[in-house]
């Protein structure tokens, strides 16, 4: 499934009304070139991890969608989000639970083309196992990332 496509299944599925979208086309090769930065706004703030912003800015009011490369053995501690998220894990293995607390034994394997939710305020977690992952994020920013505990 190219990016493209999957960054319009996120805006489509319906966390982020399409009228204020704008007209976006990239391929791989021009979201590779795109500017690459760490952990952004709305993202874990763990070093290693590697944000691109696709569309929108989610430091501001609006929709946004953003790219989460993931080393492998990575984990993300519980935490929140201010706005309501959407995503599709893109390629790799994404390991994703809800709850207050990071346990291994609540996460559901999600291989790519899977989906899943973020709502708002909803503490959830995730982890990357042997192999790196990329997952497609979209909401309407701003956005925020809140601990439940500090990492």
């Amino acid at each position: 499934m190219s990016r493209l496509l999957v960054a319009l299944a996120l805006l489509a599925a319906g966390s982020v009304p399409m009228a204020h979208a704008q007209q976006t086309r990239l391929t791989p090769a021009e979201i590779e070139a795109l500017p690459k930065a760490g952990a952004g706004p709305g993202t874990s703030g763990l070093a290693g991890i590697r944000t691109t912003v696709l569309a929108g800015d989610p430091t501001k009011e609006g929709s946004y969608t953003i790219e989460l490369r993931v080393p492998a053995h990575t984990s993300i501690q519980a935490h929140t989000h201010r706005d309501a998220r959407t995503a599709i894990v893109v390629s790799g293995t994404w390991y994703f639970g809800y709850g207050t607390k990071a346990d291994p034994v609540l996460v559901k394997r999600l291989p790519p083309g899977s989906f899943y939710s973020e709502p708002a305020a909803d503490p959830h977690f995730a982890l990357t196992r042997d192999e790196p992952a990329v997952v497609y994020i979209t909401g309407w920013g701003p956005t925020d990332t809140e601990y439940v505990a500090k990492p």
